[in-house]
């Protein structure tokens, strides 16, 4: 909007409004009292075009992009503490601390006299991650202890692409008295849900189905009740719902390539399956097919690959069809260098 406003364009304007028999020249009276003044207009037209994009909806950020959406009742999903699993050699008082990978988790509830529940110390998703032996922080005598199972997931705080998201669904699709665009609405509102798939009538009549991934576009058993509880809150009397997740399908792939050398053969493979994994993640509830021309392109793209042959996608040459209730995910990627 004030792309022309700038520094040159604001000294030229003011220096032309000086009548022309007074020395304007770099370096004169009348130019060195401009100059200062057009500098700081300029840097003040800078920060307005700056304003603009952090009060509308497509641009704003942080802070800025939660009050945008505030106005239409939505909030920033918070980030939550994961709860997991502790087993234990013996009894251990609620309260005490275990600690693995510099995080520590507090023992909250017991479940048997050595299963106990515990919350990770920090919010996120790095208390899903971490398993196996505990540090003893709290000096228990004679008990070992191990973490295993997650019981609920931890979330990130949620990212402003996610919001976005949830803004724009609802203002360009508005919700009402329960129909699609409401349990999708509802789900999203679920710390740690990254997308939902809404089947009206999945199970017949009188009945809503959804599946839901998290925020990383994974399966997580846990949101499933965590989801089903909150729409329960909120929807209105009359269908009844299933909240399940997708059923994971192994894509497979394996070729032949030529190095030019600069990497390494682990290395062209470790990052040809970060990008093939983040590729099947953009087709979840969206695209239901597997490109065999993608995951080609991809490989050929990948840094160190001069060329391939031999591309099998789960043993053929074909595109991979997804049904509406499944998501595919990477499984063995088998890359073989040929000279």
């Amino acid at each position: 909007m004030f792309e022309d406003m700038t520094y040159e364009n604001i000294l030229e304007d003011m220096l032309s409004r000086v009548r022309d028999d007074i020395d304007k020249r770099e370096g004169s009276i009348i130019y060195d009292a401009l100059a200062p003044c057009a500098y700081k207009l300029a840097e003040t037209y800078f920060l307005l075009n700056n304003f603009i994009d952090l009060v509308s909806g497509d641009t704003a950020v942080g802070e800025y992009l939660d009050r945008v959406v505030a106005d239409y009742g939505i909030t920033r999903k918070q980030a939550t503490y994961a709860v997991r699993k502790i087993e234990t050699t013996g009894p251990v008082e609620i309260g005490t601390r275990w600690g693995i990978e510099n995080i520590y988790y507090t023992i909250t509830e017991k479940i048997t006299d050595t299963t106990y529940k515990a919350i990770c110390s920090e919010t996120g998703t790095i208390g899903n991650i971490h398993s196996g032996p505990l540090e003893n922080m709290d000096n228990v005598p004679n008990v070992e202890a191990t973490l295993t199972d997650v019981i609920e997931s931890g979330a990130d705080v949620e990212s402003d692409e996610s919001l976005r998201g949830r803004f724009y669904a609802q203002v360009q699709r508005p919700a009402t008295s329960g129909n699609e665009a409401d349990y999708k609405k509802w789900a999203l509102e679920v710390a740690g849900v990254g997308d939902v798939k809404v089947f009206p009538l999945g199970n017949g009549p009188g009945t809503v189905k959804l599946l839901v991934v998290d925020s990383n576009m994974n399966i997580d058993e846990t949101l499933e009740e965590k989801v089903f509880n909150y729409i329960e809150t909120v929807r209105p009397v009359g269908a009844d719902i299933e909240v399940t997740s997708p059923t994971s399908v192994s894509i497979n792939v394996s070729a032949d390539i030529v190095l030019d050398g600069s990497r390494t053969l682990e290395d062209v493979k470790a990052a040809f399956k970060t990008e093939f994994t983040e590729y099947l993640k953009d087709t979840v509830f969206e695209t239901y097919s597997v490109s065999y021309a993608r995951v080609g392109s991809i490989l050929l793209s990948t840094k160190g690959v001069t060329d391939y042959s031999n591309l099998l996608i789960n043993g053929g040459t074909a595109n991979i069809t997804i049904e509406e209730t499944e998501m595919p995910i990477a499984g063995a990627v088998t890359l073989l260098e040929v000279l």
